[in-house]
Order: C-alpha cells, then sequence, then structure tokens
C-alpha cells in the first residue's frame, strides 16, 4: 500500500512540474508560440461545449479499434502459422521484412490513391501498417512454446479448445500482450496521419485545421485531451487486463 502511495504521490509531482515548467515558459515566451496551461483548458472547454472535442474524439477512438482488431486478428494468425510452418515462414518471411520497413506515409498515400479518400481506405491503410509487426512479435512466440507440452496434450487427446486455452495460449500471452500494446501506441500515430491527410473529421483532421490557421491553443488542447484519454486506456482498461490475464494464467 504504501509502494503504491509512493508511487501515485510521483506520478502527481511528475505532472505538476510539467504544468509549472509550461507555466512560467508561457511568461516568456509569446503567447501565440506557447499558450498558458489556463488557455488551453479554456479552448477544450470550448470545444466541449460544442461536442466538436467529443465527436472527433470518438471517430478517432473507433478508427482506433476497428484497425486494432483488423492488425491483431491477422498478425496473429499469420505470425503463428509462421513460427509453426518452416515452409509457409519461408515464403511469407521476406514480404514481412517489406512490411516492416516500407514508410507509413507511403503506404497512406497508396491507399488514398487506390482505394480513394474514403473510410476503407483509411482503415486499411491503419491495418497494414501494424500487421507486420504483430506477426513478428506471434511468431517469435509460436516458436517458443515448449514441444513437451504439446506431446503431453497430443497423448491426452484433449480437444482443441482445450489445448489452445491451456497449453498454447499461455505460453503466447507475454507476446499478445506486447504486440497488443506495441500495436495501440503505433496505431494512434499513424490514425492520426491518416485523418490529416484524407478525412474530413478526426483528431487529426482537427489538429490540421488548428495548424492551417497557426491556432497552438487548439493544437495543444486536443492533443492533451487525446493523451488524457489515452491515460484513461491504459489505467483503467488496458493494466487490469493484463493483470487478470496474469492471474488466469
Amino acid at each position: 500500500m504504501e509502494s503504491y502511495k509512493s508511487n501515485a504521490i510521483l506520478r502527481i509531482a511528475s505532472v505538476a512540474l510539467f504544468f509549472l515548467i509550461w507555466q512560467v515558459s508561457s511568461l516568456f515566451i509569446n503567447i501565440e508560440l506557447l499558450p498558458s496551461p489556463g488557455a488551453v483548458l479554456s479552448k477544450i472547454v470550448e470545444e466541449a461545449k460544442t461536442n466538436e472535442l467529443f465527436f472527433h474524439t470518438f471517430i478517432t477512438l473507433k478508427r482506433v479499434f476497428i484497425s486494432f482488431v483488423i492488425a491483431m486478428l491477422i498478425g496473429t494468425f499469420f505470425g503463428i502459422y509462421m513460427g509453426r510452418n518452416q515452409k509457409l515462414n519461408v515464403f511469407l518471411d521476406d514480404w514481412l521484412v517489406l512490411g516492416l520497413n516500407v514508410p507509413a506515409l507511403v503506404i497512406i498515400i497508396l491507399c488514398y490513391v487506390w482505394f480513394g479518400l474514403n473510410e476503407i481506405a483509411a482503415i486499411l491503410a491503419v491495418s497494414l501498417n501494424k500487421i507486420p509487426m504483430v506477426a513478428v512479435i506471434m511468431r517469435e512466440g509460436a516458436r517458443s512454446i515448449e514441444k513437451d507440452y504439446v506431446e503431453v496434450a497430443k497423448f491426452y487427446k484433449i480437444s482443441k479448445s482445450k489445448f489452445f486455452f491451456k497449453v498454447i495460449f499461455p505460453q503466447l500471452y507475454p507476446y499478445l500482450l506486447s504486440s497488443a500494446r506495441s500495436g495501440l501506441s503505433l496505431i494512434w500515430k499513424i490514425v492520426l496521419v491518416v485523418e490529416l491527410l484524407g478525412r474530413s473529421n478526426g483528431v487529426g483532421f482537427k489538429l490540421y485545421g488548428f495548424f492551417q490557421f497557426f491556432d497552438i491553443s487548439g493544437i495543444l488542447a486536443y492533443t492533451l485531451a487525446f493523451v488524457f484519454l489515452i491515460i484513461i486506456i491504459e489505467f483503467i482498461i488496458v493494466r487490469p487486463f493484463e493483470n487478470k490475464i496474469s492471474v488466469w494464467r
């Protein structure tokens, strides 16, 4: 309990120090270049009152969720099979390397050129950027599965569902969590770029609008609101889920 309180105090102190430095810096820098925390907070309230903040944030979250699910499902499927099947791994390995090294911006532009400035192209661009990373992590997880456990499961002829949840998944879950966590951190960023380049809504679209009018307070307002939302998701959803999975394992 004391450790928990100590960590909480340190986190609060870190955030407080950040805002203190920001406030002091804003006193010496042109307000148009660095608005004060109070000015940014006022902008957040203003955007919230008109529901603009909630609408565009919801749109971005929807794209993040859909892209994340698609990337995790496809990447996990191919990653596990590549890790368990040497021929498939050799067949797809070069394409996996290519997918990891093609810049995200190139994939986004190509998707918009080929499929148009629509939602399908946006989701596809984000998913394609993440699938190779998930596949690589899950491939390593599949390779690390203990063969002895697999042989014992085969000997006792347990059902496929029990085989997966009792033998395979407990060994894969650290890799699954790692790919999910890294996936979220990457997808947030790519979705904003996708929205900035070719969508008419979302946080990325709003940031581009503020950029055109050199509205720093608007940029910082949406950035802070978005970061705050990510932190909430991290502490309320991701970490509790991670702890439950660890106990289950």
